[in-house]
């Protein structure tokens, strides 16, 4: 009812008095599985083949010409079929085979349900990177963490819904800062960068001395706000700001204390690799932690963002993108991220949080079976691997599967669509039914498309 009257100032209010922020008026659309969300993004294109997907058929035929039609690729430079440089190992109870660069993964695989099946419709870094996070390959769409925002609200109290964490001032993938956007929704629902390891972790948010002149003059231009959105019959961008003020206020005295690590134990450090030689391995560990601390504190949607490697990795932006030397590359890359996801995965079990935490991994694309070059791979949208864990997922759990030699998917093919329509499924939402009218049209995550993957589902 709040809601409705005064252009909906009195829910703020109310918000206000209670200490939250309610981001959406939507009631879930079923039991919630899951209460939130921490997406490893791998931006660049990890090769499904090197990782998660083997196929001796590939060290059968290593150097002859591929048997079938060759799609076009981003560069045409293509060679003959290039057999993993990696081996791959059983692991768990389950028995599921995972490359050797993922050594502290694999050790979770029970907790994983890896999709093999995975499709995408666009072959380019920017598209892509929007595709994967909003389900529309070009800007002005929202991105999932906001969509997710959006349709639970915040249960945060000092902290934003949707927080994006980025290390050592990290390029963000192609696309830029959009791939974080709000879109069309309201601007509360945008993912806030937090950098974890820089001396301001979010910038223009510094804790002040004097609080109660900030206080006043925040109440002052809220209220000036408020009056001009009243005269306009209600101005959902203004109500907007005045959120946002609201909780950047917040956020001087809670992002100081979410930084601090110090009161975390040595052996919970360790776990997430605070302590290795490699400098991205700790800055990538550091994100780790913060994610599950920021859960912790109610954070609806975290996202976590990879660091370039200065040895072998691919562009800035896309650390995951080797086009020639993939084996050093990929080394580096793994043992950026391989421990820190491993380490939030058994700390979050052993909490008792990965049961209400949705893990998801995944990057924009795979990888050719056949070479760029001499030994690189060029981008495969048409069948890779992704995994998804916790928050209600059969863990232990393989789902589809490519031809052998890993070019498309054959069996349960999946899209982009299916994956958010099942995550949002976890976290109590009917995708079909989280829609926003813009334009005319009531648009929502997975546009109008999307099954969920039934079968993954605990």
């Amino acid at each position: 009812m709040l809601a409705q009257c005064s252009t909906g100032f009195g829910a703020l209010a109310l918000a206000g008095l209670c200490g939250k922020s309610f981001a959406s008026t939507l009631p879930p659309h079923a039991m919630p599985r899951a209460k939130h969300l921490i997406f490893c993004y791998m931006s660049g294109g990890v090769s499904h083949i090197d990782s998660f997907d083997p196929k001796p058929r590939l060290a059968a035929e290593h150097g002859k010409p591929m048997p079938m039609k060759v799609e076009r690729t981003q560069f045409n430079q293509n060679g003959n079929i290039f057999a993993s440089p990696f081996g791959f190992k059983q692991y768990g109870a389950s028995g599921i085979p995972v490359s050797d660069m993922f050594p502290h993964v694999g050790r979770c695989v029970d907790d994983l349900a890896i999709i093999r099946s995975m499709t995408s419709s666009v072959n380019e870094h920017a598209q892509g990177n929007y595709f994967f996070h909003t389900g529309f390959p070009f800007m002005g769409h929202p991105s999932a963490g906001a969509w997710v925002n959006y349709g639970l609200g915040s249960v945060a109290d000092n902290l934003p819904g949707f927080v994006v964490l980025r290390s050592g001032g990290n390029d963000v993938p192609h696309g830029g800062v959009g791939l974080f956007s709000n879109g069309f929704l309201p601007a509360q629902h945008q993912g806030s960068m937090v950098y974890g390891d820089a001396a301001a972790p979010v910038r223009h948010i510094r804790p002040v001395e004097n609080l109660r002149s900030q206080r006043e003059r925040l109440d002052l231009v809220g209220g000036l706000d408020g009056f001009f959105a009243e005269s306009l019959h209600g101005n959902a961008d203004i109500e907007a700001a005045i959120e946002n003020y609201e909780t950047a206020f917040r956020m001087q005295a809670a992002v100081p204390e979410l930084c601090d690590l110090s009161g975390e134990s040595e052996a919970t450090k360790k776990l997430y690799g605070l302590d290795a030689e490699r400098g991205t391995t700790r800055a990538y560990g550091q994100q780790c932690l913060l994610a599950r601390r920021l859960i912790e504190r109610g954070v609806r949607f975290v996202e976590l963002t990879c660091l370039p490697e200065t040895l072998g990795g691919g562009q800035a932006p896309n650390p995951w993108d080797q086009h020639g030397d993939l084996e050093a590359g990929h080394t580096n890359m793994a043992a950026q991220v391989d421990q820190p996801i491993a380490g939030l995965l058994t700390d979050l079990k052993s909490r008792g949080l990965l049961d209400e935490t949705l893990v998801i991994w995944a990057g924009e694309f795979g990888r050719t079976p056949f070479s760029q070059g001499s030994n690189g791979r060029d981008h495969n949208p048409f069948g890779f691997s992704i995994w998804m864990a916790g928050g209600g997922i059969r863990g232990g759990t393989v789902y589809g599967e490519t031809d052998e030699y890993g070019y498309h998917a054959i069996d349960k093919v999946t899209t982009v669509y299916d994956l958010w329509a099942t995550a949002l499924y976890l976290l109590g939402l009917d995708h079909k039914r989280l829609t926003y009218r813009h334009g005319g049209r009531d648009l929502r995550l997975t546009d109008v498309h999307g099954n969920v993957l039934n079968d993954l589902i605990a």
